[in-house]
């Protein structure tokens, strides 16, 4: 266990290869020329966008009130017709009502209940003026 061991050879330090510095400065302004130059990019079509946007906006919009203006009419319309239904419907339920059968025929035409007395307004004035 104690037996000798070969000798390692001394380590030497690896050379680096030298890096010449480059100038930094002309880096920097590369790097803000390039950042300049993307914003701009990105201005330019965010502008394109929203001149795109503003131009349908504009055509659309005269559309959008005729559109309004044509549901208005038609809800008025709904409304008058809703109207009349109701009234239709309740002069329908009316006259399929058995209870109101007689007072119906009275009313479509000249027969009347035989327990009714039939009353006759006569102008009274008319007949004495003929008279003389």
């Amino acid at each position: 266990m104690n037996a000798i061991q070969p000798s390692r050879p001394p380590l030497q330090p690896i050379q680096k290869h030298r890096v010449t510095p480059r100038p930094k400065r002309h880096l920097r302004q590369r790097s803000h020329q390039i950042m300049a130059l993307e914003t701009t990019a990105k201005i330019a079509v965010n502008l394109a966008i929203s001149g795109a946007a503003i131009s349908a906006l504009v055509q659309l919009l005269p559309y959008h009130w005729s559109q309004q203006e044509k549901l208005r009419e038609i809800r008025t319309e709904v409304k008058q017709m809703e109207g009349r239904v109701n009234i239709l419907q309740t002069e329908f339920i009316r006259n399929f009502d058995p209870h109101q059968r007689k007072t119906i025929m009275q009313q479509q035409g000249y027969r009347f209940d035989p327990s009714q007395r039939q009353v006759v307004l006569m102008n009274q004035d008319r007949k004495e003026l003929a008279q003389p």
